[in-house]
């Protein structure tokens, strides 16, 4: 007798052809934007002579022009998530394209007019970025199967770290000890290559399959979104931890740069392990993101980003060791803590988002969250110039401005950690299940067998 069909087992779920673009992709625009947004862009505006704030603007354009995704959230879905997304990264390139010949000698501008000329460019770049972004996150739900989306985004976040530990090799050996313009001009153009070839990555990506004409006639207001629960939770979490994260990294190499006084080159060696650490998901996540679920996975992010941070303040009130081998333990537990959350967190959201309005849903997720991103530097940034003179022992611990700053950040990933607990996610296993058979598939399970055994009991 034939099986009730009811009873058939459901094949399971697999990617699209063409899908597998969407890693070279993000592998060609880590390439690009590593040049343009990260150390070598900054390294040039140094060198142009820009201040602390202006190197913390061009810092915070990319996360505070996010915003445009709310305006752009309504063309989305009539212009379709594809169509859209490649032709804002397409426009991308123009303003790299400018970009090369900014530390040329092509038009006469002092240092001043050509540090104008790169935030003008930026802001651009940045500005197109934050419009076209809005449908990246649309686009790849609709393409990628719900069962395998924990799988995608941790090896999509392998190959961006990857391709990350990369970009920085390539510029540290082209700047090398003196940078002239033409090396920052070289770094720029390789940056351009990369962007063409990420867009041509970008169009053999799938299509998303059409919405429905409800969906696209669905415009779902600040309030109506906002008292969707689950949704909700997500944004409120998400901004605990915008606000904790934002500047740790910009502070910790002020930090390793200014207190420890560590040379250049050894600070850009330890930045780039974050990256190694941001690689390590792709062997953790594999699997374990749709098999837990995202609340367990973030959960976990949060517990060591606890632990790294204080581990900061430790080292910067005195009470460890300055050393580089500590000071890349933690830079590898910073990149690791920060993919588990970002990863858990998108995830996470394209669970509780409906389909009827998810642009804007998404948009709005973004933009929350890369506002206090944004604005979160500024503020910790004023903390310490406010208390940069401001010593006090306490028993062999100095409470100093960057001891007293990574402390409070530790806190505010303790009340991501707390407020975490009350997001909801269909069919999530809780934490104590996944750290149970994390230890159960690891050799520590053979110390602690050992450990309960020699223990007395009572």
């Amino acid at each position: 007798m034939m099986p009730a069909r009811g009873n058939e087992a459901a094949p399971p779920a697999t990617f699209q052809p063409g899908t597998g673009n969407a890693f070279a992709f993000a592998a060609f625009n880590a390439l690009s934007f590593q040049m343009v947004l990260g150390s070598p862009m900054i390294l040039y505006a140094k060198s142009l002579g820009a201040s602390s704030f202006t190197l913390g603007l061009i810092a915070g354009m990319l996360p505070l022009l996010v915003v445009l995704q709310i305006p752009a959230a309504g063309f989305v879905d009539r212009l379709g998530c594809k169509r859209f997304v490649v032709a804002g990264w397409g426009a991308r390139s123009v303003f790299i394209a400018l970009l090369v010949f900014v530390p040329l000698d092509v038009l006469p501008l002092g240092d001043g007019g050509r540090l104008a000329a790169v935030l003008v460019l930026l802001f651009l770049f940045n500005a197109v970025r934050g419009v076209s972004s809005c449908g990246w996150l649309p686009w790849i739900s609709g393409v990628v199967p719900p069962p395998l989306r924990g799988r995608y985004l941790a090896t999509e976040a392998g190959v961006v770290n990857l391709a990350s530990i990369a970009a920085f090799a390539l510029a540290a050996l082209v700047l090398g000890e003196g940078a002239g313009p033409g090396r920052f001009s070289a770094l720029f153009a390789f940056s351009l290559l990369m962007a063409v070839a990420s867009v041509a990555a970008l169009a053999r990506i799938p299509g998303a399959p059409a919405l429905p004409p409800a969906a696209l006639r669905a415009r779902p207001g600040f309030r109506e979104m906002w008292r969707l629960r689950a949704f909700r939770r997500v944004l409120i979490t998400n901004a605990w931890a915008s606000l904790a994260a934002g500047g740790v990294v910009t502070f910790v190499v002020a930090f390793l740069r200014g207190r420890l006084e560590m040379p250049e080159r050894s600070v850009l060696l330890l930045t780039s392990l974050m990256f190694v650490g941001g690689a390590l998901n792709q062997f953790l996540l594999r699997r374990a993101l749709d098999r837990f679920g995202s609340k367990p996975v973030m959960g976990a992010a949060f517990c060591l980003w606890v632990v790294a941070m204080a581990l900061w303040a430790g080292l910067a009130g005195g009470l460890l060791p300055a050393g580089a081998a500590l000071a890349a333990a933690l830079m590898v537990a910073i990149g690791l803590a920060n993919s588990l959350m970002n990863l858990a967190n998108v995830r996470l959201a394209m669970v509780v988002i409906p389909d009827l309005g998810r642009s804007y849903y998404f948009a709005f997720f973004s933009v929350v969250g890369s506002l206090v991103l944004g604005l979160a530097p500024v503020l910790w940034g004023a903390f310490l110039d406010l208390f940069a003179s401001s010593r006090r022992e306490f028993g062999g611990f100095e409470l100093n401005a960057h001891s007293a700053l990574f402390a409070i950040m530790a806190a505010l990933f303790v009340a991501a950690l707390a407020s975490s607990r009350a997001l909801e996610e269909p069919d999530a296993e809780n934490l104590d299940r996944l750290v149970g058979t994390a230890l159960s598939r690891s050799r520590i399970r053979y110390w602690l067998r050992f450990w309960f055994r020699s223990t007395p009991r009572p």
